[in-house]
């Protein structure tokens, strides 16, 4: 895969991305997918209306109808996906900086697409295999005012039948939203406030310059929300990234809750014996230990919901019960709901939670372990394979059972430690895991003294 990376294409606007490649990307997309019309949405993003504008001409170019979703999260426009049956090309990067945009693909289902489709329009893509019709054939465009208000309309009839929707509201819950000027803000104000919260917001106004934080709603980038918990006596603070498929939560004392922590307690309220719950090869201990207290099965895949997503659908043919997957950063899954992240939902489901116990409470139920991250940055392929080669050496001669699934991952068991290449940035990822936060830290800095020290090398 030379341009799709693990969530789609990212990359610098106005640089490596440009309106001329997204319209070939569209255009190839419609091709294989041979669709007769292809909606197309976006995030608020500066860049955002360019790209879709160029999406949107390329494929009634093709001869596709277009239906212009407009800004929207990208849930909203999966569920427009199944609604309708048509495809969806989103134009996000999610949680990347501001100066970054992206294509993402949907097929007619509501689901990312598979990597085998993927790799077909990747390959149509770089051979530039698409024609554009004649002028009378050329598709009509339509504008689409109503995709979000009906996502919110059919989430809440779904957490009504899941008794969810009265579970939040007999808990008569005060939510501090930080949408963090994403698309989110168009929708999780008044989804949480349908859903019988009090809602105070921070960051709650679109703007494609994120001028409140940066898209990724990692605990750095939380101050005001933590801030505005506390200031408001909320009971729950949450976050979206910038195309709102994600939540991450903040507990009532203003303190960050792990995206680890959230995805443990939610898949301890869900797992039974023989079920399956599907993670990335950077899954915390917390993770292994529900499931392993639930005699439930943990498969791991490669970093990135397109994998997640191919082997929730892989099992589930097999007649597997998969009733939660996902990673610690917030993606969270729900099958029988749908084979697609989506931050409200995940924070709804959490929300029920609170019902029973408080958020610092379901932090401490699965605490007792220390995640430490960290990134490395590279100028060139040269010095990205090097690091890469040096991560391989140090995994050979280290005393660990070693995974390559996605990167080398080392279990050393009192903890573990990770290096991948990330798959929409020019950085090699490192992440490490230990009941004693020194020992992460130890690993960490082992791996990423090994993989500096190999730049010596390249470096002119």
């Amino acid at each position: 895969m030379e341009v799709f990376g693990s969530s789609g294409v990212r990359a610098v606007a106005g640089e490596e991305l440009t309106p001329q490649f997204v319209g070939r990307v569209a255009a190839a997309a419609g091709t294989v997918l041979d669709a007769d019309a292809v909606a197309v949405g976006r995030d608020t993003r500066t860049t955002g209306r360019i790209f879709a504008d160029a999406a949107a001409s390329t494929l009634a170019g093709i001869g596709c109808d277009v239906h212009r979703l407009g800004v929207t999260p990208t849930p909203a426009a999966q569920a427009y996906a199944e609604r309708h049956g048509v495809p969806v090309v989103v134009i996000t990067a999610s949680h990347n900086p501001p100066e970054y945009n992206g294509v993402k693909l949907v097929g007619d289902d509501g689901v990312e697409l598979p990597r085998a489709t993927i790799e077909r329009v990747e390959d149509r893509l770089l051979a530039e295999e698409f024609e554009f019709v004649r002028y009378d054939a050329v598709g009509d465009s339509r504008t689409v005012e109503t995709a979000n208000g009906t996502y919110v309309d059919e989430l809440l009839e779904r957490l009504e039948a899941e008794g969810v929707r009265a579970r939040v509201a007999d808990a008569d819950l005060t939510v501090a939203l930080d949408p963090g000027h994403g698309a989110g803000c168009l929708t999780s104000p008044g989804f949480f406030r349908r859903l019988g919260c009090r809602v105070v917001t921070v960051n709650a106004q679109p703007d494609g310059h994120f001028p409140g934080r940066d898209p990724e709603p990692v605990a750095g980038n939380l101050v005001d929300l933590r801030r505005l918990v506390r200031n408001t006596d909320a009971d729950v603070g949450i976050a979206h990234d910038g195309d709102a498929d994600r939540a991450i939560f903040v507990d009532e004392t203003g303190d960050h809750v792990e995206g680890d922590v959230a995805l443990a307690a939610l898949a301890e309220a869900e797992l039974d014996p023989d079920d399956v719950v599907v993670s990335a090869v950077n899954v915390s201990q917390r993770l292994v230990d529900v499931a392993q207290a639930a005699d439930a099965r943990l498969e791991l895949t490669p970093i990135g919901s397109t994998y997640i997503v191919s082997r929730i659908r892989e099992l589930r043919r097999q007649g597997q019960t998969v009733p939660i997957s996902g990673e610690g950063n917030g993606g969270i899954l729900f099958p029988k709901y749908r084979i697609t992240r989506d931050g409200a939902y995940t924070a709804a489901r959490f929300l029920s939670l609170l019902a029973d116990r408080p958020a610092s409470r379901i932090s401490a139920a699965h605490s007792g372990y220390a995640n430490v991250r960290r990134n490395l940055t590279y100028d060139d392929p040269e010095e990205r394979e090097a690091m890469l080669a040096a991560a391989e050496v140090h995994a050979d001669h280290a005393d660990a059972e070693v995974s390559t699934i996605d990167g080398y991952r080392m279990d050393f068991g009192d903890g573990w430690v990770l290096a991948r290449p990330s798959g929409t940035e020019p950085l090699v990822r490192l992440y490490a895991e230990a009941r004693d936060r020194s020992r992460a830290e130890t690993l960490v800095e082992e791996m990423r003294d090994a993989m500096t020290d190999a730049l010596a090398d390249v470096q002119p």
